[in-house]
């Protein structure tokens, strides 16, 4: 494990939700912090609301894959946020567990994404002032 923090955002079919929250770390912390998502039943693809909805910010998640979680990447991280989707994550002793409440993006259009999109946003900019706030800060 690196000196950075490590988090890991965790949802059912890791296409939507833990996609974004991903990107939204990786794009606002930098390299300040070691970023994985991971779900327990992957979709084929990256919800294509969710890809527009971040676009319409500049993230381009497009290349993204849908990945499986293992119990590897939750011991690799610090910090395992789930997004309020039931999925759970293997437990180990020393980890930070999260759940953070949001809806679904799946089946729904750009226009109801991007509300989750930006409260998304709001919880990653907490996160990292929690676990890996700016060096001038």
């Amino acid at each position: 494990m690196s000196d950075r923090p490590s988090v890991l955002f965790v949802c059912v079919h890791n296409a939507g939700r833990s996609q974004m929250a991903a990107a939204w770390l990786t794009h606002l912390a930098g390299d300040r912090v070691e970023v994985r998502s991971a779900g327990s039943d992957p979709g084929e693809r990256v919800n294509p609301a969710a890809v527009a909805a971040m676009a319409e910010v500049g993230i381009d998640i497009s290349a993204e894959v849908p990945k499986m979680l293992t119990a590897d990447a939750v011991k690799e991280s610090d910090v395992c946020i789930t997004m309020g989707c039931g999925d759970t994550c293997p437990v180990f002793p020393g980890k930070r567990y999260l759940d953070w409440r949001l809806d679904d993006p799946a089946g729904q259009g750009v226009e109801a994404v991007r509300p989750i999109r930006d409260e998304i946003k709001v919880l990653v900019e907490g996160l990292i002032k929690e676990i890996a706030p700016s060096p001038q800060a």
